[in-house]
């Protein structure tokens, strides 16, 4: 046998021999620091997809609907705006706080908070469009739900359970009138574009650390029970917070977890909240939420950026590790 046969058996032997050999034990994981977008993104709801996570947010340099599209909720990419033209009842330029499901039919359905251009309230419509990334349409003459006499109504969240059944929650704007804020729920039809049965009341903002205001409701279902997050306090000022109850069902009743809240302001994020829990098919739980830097409540830049941490269910009670600043191991 020749020295350059043998040099290549050797070659091949030991090639073999370093794809069965374990990792070293100190290899560092792969890490990430927050916040995941370091621009304007308020108000993320979020839709996965065939891999791919999909943020909508609050209007926010011309567009009404900004997306952002990930595979791992770390690195994200900006993808223009989704909703170029609001329904015919809206004013463009109030475009609060979207989020989108995909109903039986293949469709998708988005829940955007408009300006209604019959009296001086923020109202919430539905469009609807082929593909996550739109366009979506709105073609109704008015908005899908407007408690006019109740300040308005902003923050739509669909919830999907086990069962397959749909169900819209919001808040309605009692702090808009001095009036109070509740968190209601109501059955959504399999097409998502209408509601039926009763409404109901889950929340009422009634804690002091709440203030005039809680919003941004985000139902989830984690080990057979349901969890109802959702925000307090100012959005512009460092007392915004997260805050959960309980629910014996997708109707209620709600309890409110005395704990409250279990996301606030740290050295690192001022105001964090308007959250969206999501669950990894490894079933861990992360939340992605919007905060301020520190220094730059109520700035327009870099306004309101988005953040990534962990949850932990201890004894039943999530648990939110954050606002973390440092690095933090990939989900």
């Amino acid at each position: 046998m020749t020295r350059t046969r043998v040099a290549s058996l050797l070659a091949v032997v030991l090639l073999a021999a370093c794809s069965d050999a374990p990792a070293p034990s100190g290899a560092a994981p792969m890490t990430f620091t927050n916040p995941v977008h370091d621009k304007n993104f308020p108000d993320p709801g979020v839709l996965h997809e065939d891999g791919t996570w999909f943020a909508y947010g609050t209007n926010d340099a011309g567009r009404n609907v900004p997306l952002l599209t990930s595979t791992d909720l770390v690195h994200w990419t900006e993808q223009g705006d989704v909703l170029p033209e609001v329904g015919a009842w809206a004013t463009a330029g109030n475009t609060w706080a979207p989020e989108v499901i995909r109903t039986a039919a293949g469709k998708y359905v988005l829940y955007y908070t408009a300006r209604w251009n019959q009296a001086d309230r923020q109202c919430i419509g539905a469009a609807v469009a082929d593909d996550p990334r739109g366009p979506f349409t709105d073609r109704s003459p008015r908005p899908l739900i407007c408690q006019d006499d109740e300040g308005g109504s902003i923050d739509a969240s669909p919830f999907r359970d086990d069962d397959g059944r749909l169900y819209l929650y919001w808040k309605n704007d009692g702090n808009h009138i001095g009036a109070p804020a509740h968190l209601y729920a109501q059955r959504l039809g399999p097409d998502g574009l209408s509601l039926t049965g009763e409404r109901v009341r889950l929340l009422t903002n009634d804690k002091p650390w709440q203030g005039a205001v809680i919003e941004a409701p985000e139902m989830l279902r984690h080990d057979g029970r349901l969890y109802l997050f959702y925000s307090g306090g100012a959005f512009d000022s460092d007392g915004y917070a997260v805050g959960y109850a309980t629910c014996d069902g997708p109707m209620g009743p709600c309890h409110d977890a005395p704990e409250n809240p279990i996301l606030r302001s740290s050295a690192a994020a001022a105001g964090p909240g308007h959250c969206y829990p999501v669950t990894l098919a490894d079933g861990s739980t992360w939340l992605l939420y919007h905060a301020w830097p520190p220094d730059g409540i109520g700035s327009a830049a870099p306004g309101r950026q988005m953040w990534l941490d962990r949850v932990d269910w201890v004894r039943g009670r999530p648990v939110v590790h954050g606002p973390t600043a440092g690095p933090q191991p990939m989900p």
